[in-house]
Formats: structure tokens, C-alpha cells, sequence
């Protein structure tokens, strides 16, 4: 892939509890529509690729009747998809990335490594209410599990203090949002690892 290629992915998945199209641009404007049918879901996805200085376009249609379990796990895993198709032999790209956001009352960190090794560590989701939107406070962890396997992304995630759910998940996906955005930036011309290669 040249310094100049544009990076865009599109991601289509069909299963029998949800049906996924996405389409992302890295080096887009930050304009974006996401429609999930789950309302936070919707605009915690917007947050975060907006931050990112993203376009991305996503509509999943899931089985909200059971809950949004499956439809935000599914959104993560092909967003993550997504990202890892985009960013090719990720030649050039600064990889890691650290950010706090404040939200308020609340504060999140989030670094990441773009190292091609699925891994995710989630602390402090006490802070969160057990339940956010009629869903257990537990989807997000999975959100965010599937979109570092999907992306091969080392994500850390700390819900460091608040008293406001939204807050909490705001200030998160925001700094998600600016470390993604940071990380795909070209600021090399080289892999960034002495192994050569990222995977």
C-alpha cells in the first residue's frame, strides 16, 4: 500500500442474529451514521469514530428482541474488521496511542497497540451501573473484546472514576476515538517493529 493509497474497508456479515454492512474511511472527515436500533450503541459508535477523524458507515440489524448482545458484538467485530482491512501492511503508521478524555464528573484511559495480537484488558467497569439503557453494563466489555479481535488490536481500557454511566462510556470512546485516530496516523515509512512485520 503507497503513503498515498486511500484506506477504506468494507465489511459485510449475515448471521442469523444479525446483518452488518460498514464501510470505513481512516482518512475521512469524521462524518459518519451508524444505525444499530440501540440507541447508545448508536452514539457511543459515532463518538468513537468521529474522535477518530473517521467516516465510517454502519447499519446492523439485530436481535434486539432478545437484547443488544449480540448486535454490539457484532458491530465491534466488524468495525475491528473494518480497521485491520484499511490499514493493509500497516506500513508507516504510528501503531500506539494513549489518551485520557474527561466527560464531566467522569474519566477513562485507553491505549492501544495496532500489533496484530488480540487483547483486551477492561478494569474499573464497577464504576458503570449494572445496567445502562435497559442492557447490562457487561455488553461493553464484549464491544470492545470483539473489536480488538476483529482490528488484532491490544486495547486497555480503565473507567478510572465517575458517577454517571454515560459519562463513563463517553469519556472512553472518545479517547478510543483519539487513539485510533492517532495510531493509523502515517508518521513513518517503515513497520514500526524490529520483527519486520506486524501480525
Amino acid at each position: 500500500m503507497s503513503a498515498d493509497s486511500p484506506r477504506i474497508a468494507h465489511v459485510r456479515r449475515q448471521t442469523t442474529e444479525t446483518s452488518v454492512t460498514l464501510a470505513l474511511c481512516l482518512d475521512g472527515s469524521g462524518t459518519v451514521d451508524v444505525t444499530t436500533g440501540f440507541g447508545l450503541g448508536d452514539h457511543m459508535l459515532t463518538l468513537l469514530a468521529f474522535w477518530a477523524g473517521f467516516d465510517l458507515t454502519l447499519a446492523c440489524a439485530g436481535d434486539l428482541n432478545v437484547d443488544a448482545h449480540h448486535t454490539m458484538e457484532d458491530a465491534g467485530l466488524c468495525l475491528g474488521q473494518a480497521l485491520s482491512q484499511a490499514l493493509g501492511d500497516k506500513v508507516g503508521i504510528a501503531r500506539t496511542a494513549s489518551f485520557r478524555v474527561p466527560m464531566d464528573e467522569a474519566l477513562a484511559e485507553v491505549s492501544l497497540d495496532l500489533s496484530g495480537r488480540p487483547f483486551l484488558v477492561c478494569q474499573g467497569q464497577e464504576c458503570l451501573p449494572p445496567v445502562l439503557a435497559g442492557e447490562e453494563r457487561d455488553l461493553w466489555r464484549e464491544f470492545f473484546k470483539s473489536l480488538a479481535a476483529g482490528a488484532g488490536m491490544n486495547l486497555h481500557i480503565r473507567f478510572l472514576y465517575g458517577q454517571n454511566g454515560h459519562h463513563l462510556l463517553e469519556s472512553a470512546c472518545k479517547g478510543l476515538g483519539l487513539a485510533l485516530g492517532a495510531a493509523v496516523a502515517r508518521t513513518r515509512t517503515t513497520i514500526l517493529s524490529t520483527k519486520g512485520s506486524l501480525a
